[in-house]
C-alpha cells in the first residue's frame, strides 16, 4: 500500500514538472515580446508557489526542479522586454509591470528562504540573486533610460 502511494506521488510530482514546463513553452510560443514577457513571470508565480508546496511536503526534488523554473522563467521575461528595443523610460508600462512582479516575487523568495531550515536555505539563493539582479537591471532601465 505504502508503495502504491510513493508511485502515486511520484506521478504528481513529474506531471506538475510536465505543466510548468508547459506553461513556459506557452510563453515561448508567444509571438508578442511583451505579452511574452507577462506570461513568463505568471509562470514564475505558479513555479515558486509550486516550489513552496513541494518544499512543505518534503519533496526536494520537486522544489529544485520548481526554483530552476522560475529562474529561467524570469530570465525569459527579461530577455523578451529587452528584445524589444524599446526604450524603457518611453514605454514603461510592460517593463514596469514586470519590475514589480520581480519585486514582489523576490518578496515571497526572501519569506520562503526564511521559513526554510537553516541547511536548506542555500536552495533558494541563486534565484534570489538572479530576481534581485533582474529586478534592479529594470529599475534602471525605467529610471535612466537607454544611452543616447
Amino acid at each position: 500500500m505504502r508503495g502504491v502511494r510513493f508511485i502515486a506521488a511520484a506521478l504528481f510530482a513529474i506531471a506538475g514538472t510536465a505543466a510548468l514546463q508547459a506553461d513556459l513553452k506557452k510563453a515561448l510560443a508567444e509571438p508578442d515580446l511583451e505579452k511574452r514577457s507577462k506570461l513568463a513571470m505568471e509562470n514564475a508565480f505558479a513555479a515558486y508557489q509550486t516550489a513552496r508546496d513541494a518544499y512543505q511536503k518534503g519533496e526536494m526534488e520537486q522544489a529544485q526542479a520548481s526554483i530552476d523554473e522560475i529562474e529561467q522563467s524570469v530570465d525569459l521575461a527579461y530577455q523578451s522586454l529587452t528584445d524589444t528595443g524599446k526604450n524603457p523610460r518611453r514605454s514603461p508600462k510592460w517593463f514596469k509591470s514586470a519590475e514589480l512582479a520581480t519585486r514582489d516575487l523576490e518578496r515571497r523568495i526572501a519569506s520562503l528562504q526564511d521559513q526554510m531550515s537553516y541547511t536548506d536555505r542555500a536552495l533558494l539563493d541563486k534565484v534570489k540573486a538572479r530576481v534581485q539582479q533582474v529586478h534592479d537591471e529594470l529599475l534602471l532601465g525605467l529610471m535612466e533610460g537607454k544611452k543616447k
